[in-house]
């Protein structure tokens, strides 16, 4: 089951000017994948309805280069910032859609246009999100054109996307995508929301979660990709769960606390987001991958060779049995250059270096165990690596689902990061690599806010409830 698109969690902001649209990057170019034979065909034509209650706005949509795209600007006061906006992994859906801006309404109310593309392709194809999104901001001024609508081109804009989307702003304003895009767009900022921040460790995250599976269930798995794997792991989930996946058993036991020390340490609603079968289901699905990212690369990316396994401790000397465990663990070994830099653009999957020079918010849910909190770890420690850190600021909010941030949390680092790229101070954040802090109960409290009409607001209050409550009004 692929998950949602997810463009309530996706929002792009560039702060740029507008040259003249470019033509669509060459496909094929060099050696062919399979990603490279699938057909994708935009469904409609870009219409879509205004919001109720809403300021007027100019709203028209199309087909650029392949891609579905949606603009709504507002017809008054329009103050000349463009927010593009990244939508999610849609699975190998055939059909091509856009997904609005989870604040939307916040974004129009408050004087910003935004615009957001299908992308040409389905699949996690980063590398066509970034040039798709890219090619729209270019052809802003000349769409509006086309549709009778006379617009200057936006003084600045911003970039920001959720789960895959989250990947592509933040690696559209990294040094090498400025040096290596087709279409080149020189963002303000970006806002990634439960962004998968740390590239193709994606794939490694899924090798090493089956990989451990299958060890503590005691089915050999001495490699990846697992052989066999459909026709033993019902197998491995009855050694693990006596109920999938909220009973575990005691073989389960273990496999919890390893998954809990891979995905960031012992925190807030881990729990939740282990026994959550939506989250479980789609992680148990990733099994039969083979580390190409389901044919976006021609060899396997998953490497799990350094990857550590814990279960009795969360730092230091591992004990005697996970040293035992750690040595006759299968590995991923990943195919060289399976992801390299190519003579015709970005990489089939573009980096996440933390090399940029302009302001980012990340906003992640602490039990996301799809895309994990790890995931910030490593952009923090990538982005501090190449001292980049004074323009980086992360926010951890207590949810558990995968990409649970509501719009009201979003609209709030949102204004900040505006507030931030005009020339206020850096605003306040988390400090995802603390695990003290991590493991603090009131943990996520600073940037929680609540929203009764978000979707999935039940289960996330219903979650929240079994902590202590935060102070002040959440």
């Amino acid at each position: 089951m692929p998950i949602p698109r997810l463009a309530t969690l996706i929002i792009t902001f560039v702060l740029a000017a507008t040259p003249a649209a470019a033509a669509g990057p060459p496909r094929g170019s060099e050696e062919l994948r399979p990603q490279d034979g699938r057909v994708y065909l935009p469904a409609g034509n870009g219409e879509f309805a205004a919001l109720a209650h809403a300021p007027a706005t100019f709203r028209f949509g199309g087909v650029l280069h392949g891609a579905v795209y949606e603009i709504e600007v507002p017809r008054e006061r329009w103050n000349g910032v463009l927010v593009m906006w990244a939508h999610g992994y849609a699975g190998s859906d055939p059909q091509l859609g856009v997904d609005e801006p989870p604040i939307r309404r916040h974004l129009i109310e408050h004087g910003y246009a935004w615009a957001a593309s299908s992308f040409s392709h389905n699949g996690y194809d980063v590398r066509s999100g970034i040039e798709d999104t890219n090619d729209l901001e270019l052809s802003f001024v000349q769409l509006a054109r086309e549709h009778h609508v006379t617009l200057p081109a936006p003084r600045r804009a911003f970039i920001a996307g959720g789960s895959m989307g989250g990947h592509i702003a933040a690696a559209a304003i990294e040094r090498e995508t400025l040096g290596d895009a087709l279409h080149k767009v020189h963002y303000a900022g970006a806002l990634p929301l439960c962004g998968t921040l740390a590239d193709t460790a994606i794939a490694d995250y899924f090798a090493a979660y089956h990989l451990a599976a299958f060890a503590v269930a005691g089915v050999p798995a001495p490699a990846y990709p697992i052989a066999d794997w459909r026709s033993r792991q019902q197998a491995v989930r009855s050694r693990l769960w006596r109920e999938f996946p909220a009973v575990v058993t005691g073989r389960g036991e273990r496999f919890r606390a390893i998954l809990m020390n891979l995905t960031g340490g012992t925190r807030p609603f881990f729990a939740e987001g282990f026994a959550d079968p939506g989250v479980q289901e789609l992680l148990w699905a990733k099994g039969d991958r083979d580390g190409t990212l389901n044919g976006i690369l021609n060899g396997s990316v998953a490497d799990t060779r350094a990857v550590v396994y814990r279960f009795e401790t969360s730092g230091g000397p591992l004990s005697a049995e996970e040293q035992s465990f750690n040595a006759r663990i299968g590995r991923a070994v990943p195919v060289t250059d399976a992801n390299r830099r190519r003579r015709d653009g970005l990489r089939w999957v573009p980096q996440i270096q933390g090399d940029f020079d302009v302001p980012v918010i990340t906003l992640h849910a602490l039990g996301d165990l799809y895309v994990p909190v790890r995931f910030e770890q490593i952009y923090r420690e990538r982005a501090s690596a190449h001292g980049r850190e004074k323009f980086l600021v992360q926010r951890l909010v207590r949810a558990a689902a995968h990409c649970g941030v509501t719009p009201l949390e979003a609209a709030a680092a949102f204004d900040d990061l505006v507030a931030w790229a005009d020339g206020a101070p850096k605003p306040a954040g988390d400090d995802v690599l603390s695990a003290a802090a991590l493991a603090a109960p009131d943990a996520g409290c600073r940037f929680t806010r609540n929203d009764p009409a978000a979707p999935g607001n039940a289960a996330r209050l219903a979650a929240q409830s079994h902590y202590p409550a935060c102070p002040g009004p959440r």
